[in-house]
């Protein structure tokens, strides 16, 4: 894996937040810039959701995959764009992360199969537990073995695609984390969020977690700030500036 010194960290952005968390905290790409410990002049963003050309994959130090409100099984056409895309990224060994809808769309990507979780929304701060097989692992090794982090989905990577390592779990979500090749990984949950991003997601979908009967007064009252699971976003910006 070389990093030349011409290349660049692209976000790709594949959504926008709800207007009301925006008015206030920003969108996809700044909690990722932060997340990372950028700034934005570090890092190119690329809006592939409004068509933005997608960068070769030589052009790349590395590569991040927002969230979105849309659905990986809707096959929208920017969505594909981006699909047909990522392998070129593991083809050229580019560290690349995707996160929530870019967890769920890596693993389509490379013939896994995502659709609507069985049991419904998991939102608020979850606890996640580490696999044996991140012992070894560059982006989760140094990590302990249950921490929290933030979470909003309601579809899953139902089956991961073959030859990839499943890293992480919890009683809901059997593939909250994966890697496949040496530096390509996918989370379920979204270690860019803060406390207060995770408590404006979860007031701002009250309507349809009502819907589905969930009580969101627990949920609020558990949220917390989740270091631990920020801390990979870091780690991976080192993975790409080594």
């Amino acid at each position: 894996m070389e990093i030349m010194a011409d290349k660049r960290l692209f976000i790709i952005k594949v959504g926008t937040t709800f207007p009301d968390t925006m008015r206030e905290y920003g969108d996809f790409d700044l909690w990722t810039i932060n997340g990372l410990g950028k700034r934005r002049d570090d890092t190119g963003v690329i809006d592939a959701e409004h068509g933005d050309p997608l960068p070769d994959a030589n052009e790349c130090a590395g590569v991040v995959v927002t969230g979105s409100h849309d659905m990986v099984t809707d096959n929208l056409a920017w969505s594909k764009k981006v699909a047909e895309w990522l392998p070129s990224l593991l083809e050229e060994e580019v560290p690349l992360l995707g996160i929530c809808y870019g967890h769920q769309l890596l693993a389509h990507a490379l013939g896994g199969k995502v659709g609507f979780h069985p049991e419904g929304t998991e939102v608020g701060t979850v606890e996640i537990n580490l696999l044996p097989e991140c012992a070894a692992d560059p982006l989760f090794s140094s990590l302990p073995i249950a921490f929290s982090a933030h979470a909003t989905h309601s579809q899953t990577v139902v089956l991961l695609p073959r030859s990839t390592v499943r890293l992480a779990m919890n009683g809901f979500e059997p593939n909250h984390a994966f890697r496949v090749g040496r530096c390509a990984w996918g989370v379920q949950f979204h270690p860019e969020y803060t406390a207060e991003i995770m408590r404006s997601y979860i007031i701002n979908g009250k309507e349809d977690l009502l819907n589905e009967g969930i009580d969101i007064r627990p949920i609020l009252d558990s949220v917390k700030e989740t270091p631990v699971s920020a801390s990979i976003l870091k780690r991976f910006s080192e993975i790409v500036t080594p």
